[in-house]
């Protein structure tokens, strides 16, 4: 069973700035987007709970040094992954 992927406003803006910047990593951050929809855990992503600022967030890797920043949320009576952000880890965390 699949998971809706809800993009935050933040999180639209921050992926059009990554991808002007990084047009060569677009296959990889759609795919890991699906990957994220279809299974938020496969192993690939490296799907792991934050603590501190984030503590109610998650975060999957997307490459070597992208992580996309979620949170797992109820959205119109479905499962849903509310995309939060995304980043290198220095920009994110």
């Amino acid at each position: 069973m699949s998971w809706t992927l809800v993009r935050s406003t933040a999180f639209t803006r921050a992926a059009r700035k990554y991808l002007r910047r990084h047009p060569d990593h677009a296959k990889d951050f759609f795919e890991s987007l699906t990957q994220l929809g279809q299974d938020p855990y496969y192993p690939s992503l490296r799907t792991h709970k934050l603590t501190g600022v984030l503590a109610e967030s998650w975060a999957c890797s997307v490459g070597y040094d992208l992580r996309i920043i979620f949170r797992f949320v109820d959205y119109a009576g479905k499962r849903a992954i509310l995309l939060e952000t995304v980043g290198t880890h220095d920009e994110v965390y």
